[in-house]
């Protein structure tokens, strides 16, 4: 680090750069500078200064996943970019929103509530509920969606439009505020998942959904993927429309729970779910968010396995739906196949783990996607053998294992994103390079080390 360059950073973010702390370290890289950029024409600014200096950038929101991925082969610079914490406009009639990067979740649900509104995207918690709440900008950089993805698709889809800032500098705007407006749309798509390795999100524009007035649930047990595969096609082909469809096996030899989750109107999705549950033996719960628990339907055969909440929070025994089996420091799997492969995917982790002595749970989507955990204690050896003879059972069934997080032992010992096709791969370099050729934005951090 030089005090030239910390002048120059300083000159272009109206002087808040500090240098690097061991709390800014990205998986153990403590970056030499630390910027906190107000508008777009600072970060543009702080671009320049670090293509012109050699930098290697990373942005930063709520840093709540910056321990996803690879560990980037460079770190000098952390863009902060809590100050973009601003929701821009809220168009309540329109359902569409705009909103800065740095802005939180949390912060964001709770502007569109008011209106009776969400950002359909249910981002996975984790078991311990740690290292919940993000902000839009780690959102669109992971691209990670949680159960509702079934109904109301994945972040890509919801992504009206996007402004970002190229490596060098570039400010870059695609889409609209208009849902019918397609215009540029791919830019946003090409950003989703890409780990912020192609530039950095300013600012985002979504499209919202309403906030159902309840949600009841459906929940059925198994002994195998096997019986969950036929319950979770029973529950999606029963035509009640259920929003969400999920599994979770505790271990290896535990029996599955299959939950579906019904939304819309307190009387209706009671009726609803139990109809559902009529299907596959199943038992309802409903959650009502403003009562009406009295609309559980009468003599039905059924089961209603718990009451509402009085805060409409979730009971038992969906307390595991939507989070990730894991905390944030153990190794985190995801498993991605098409969804008619689902079962066998999930008997593979079980698989894979008697192989390697290892008791695991596996939580998943009917979208397609199972993750599964491994404590931070176990053998980094062990967890990398696991995670080979996982992706060589998945690999037939055309899907593929991404680890997610690892500590730094097990990071050193596997591929975190897995072998990719050699044709994949170039497309990706060569978007890399368009976007970023000097390989400034996040290095190493996605595919193929780009």
């Amino acid at each position: 680090m030089t005090t030239e360059i910390f002048d120059r950073l300083a000159e272009a973010c109206d002087g808040r750069v500090t240098l690097g702390t061991s709390e800014d370290a990205v998986c153990g890289l403590v970056p030499s500078y630390v910027a906190a950029p107000g508008s777009e024409g600072d970060v543009a600014a702080l671009l320049r200064v670090a293509d012109e200096c050699g930098l290697s950038v990373t942005p930063r929101g709520a840093g709540t996943k910056l321990h996803w991925g690879p560990t980037p082969r460079g770190c000098e610079l952390i863009l902060d970019m809590s100050r973009f914490d601003r929701v821009i406009d809220h168009a309540d009639g329109d359902m569409v929103v705009e909103v800065e990067a740095g802005c939180r979740l949390d912060r964001l649900s709770e502007t569109l509530a008011v209106a009776g509104q969400r950002l359909a995207v249910d981002v996975p918690r984790y078991d311990d509920d740690t290292h919940a709440v993000g902000t839009v900008g780690g959102l669109i950089a992971t691209g990670h969606a949680g159960p509702l993805r079934l109904s109301y698709g994945a972040v890509r889809d919801l992504l009206l439009g996007v402004t970002m800032v190229r490596a060098d500098g570039v400010v870059a705007r695609a889409g609209g505020r208009v849902v019918k407006n397609v215009a540029g749309y791919d830019l946003g798509k090409l950003l989703t998942g890409s780990f912020g390795t192609l530039g950095v999100v300013t600012s985002a524009i979504f499209r919202l959904h309403p906030l159902p007035e309840a949600t009841a649930w459906v929940a059925v047990t198994t002994a195998d993927p096997a019986g969950a595969a036929r319950h979770a096609s029973a529950l999606i082909d029963s035509q009640q429309v259920p929003t969400t469809v999920d599994m979770d096996r505790p271990g290896v030899t535990a029996p599955i729970t299959v939950a579906a989750s019904f939304e819309g109107t307190a009387e209706g999705v009671a009726a609803r779910a139990v109809r559902a549950a009529a299907a596959v033996d199943g038992k309802v719960m409903v959650n009502p968010v403003n009562g009406h628990a009295e609309h559980v339907a009468a003599g039905a055969d059924s089961e209603v396995v718990a009451e509402p909440d009085p805060g409409g929070a979730a009971t038992e025994p969906l307390v595991w739906h939507g989070s990730w089996p894991d905390s944030p420091h153990g190794t985190l799997v995801a498993v991605t196949v098409p969804p008619a492969a689902l079962p066998a995917a999930m008997e593979a982790v079980a698989q894979a783990a008697r192989a390697n002595d290892l008791d695991v749970p596996a939580r998943g989507s009917a979208v397609g996607v199972i993750h599964t955990a491994i404590p931070p204690e176990a053998e980094p050896g062990t967890v990398a053998s696991f995670v080979a003879a996982l992706r060589d059972r998945v690999r037939g069934r055309d899907g593929s294992t991404v680890v997610v997080h690892a500590p730094d032992a097990v990071r050193q010992r596997v591929d975190m994103w897995g072998p990719v096709d050699d044709g994949a791969l170039d497309l990706m370099r060569r978007v890399k390079n368009e976007f970023d050729p000097r390989h400034r934005l996040s290095p190493g951090r996605f595919v193929g080390r780009l």
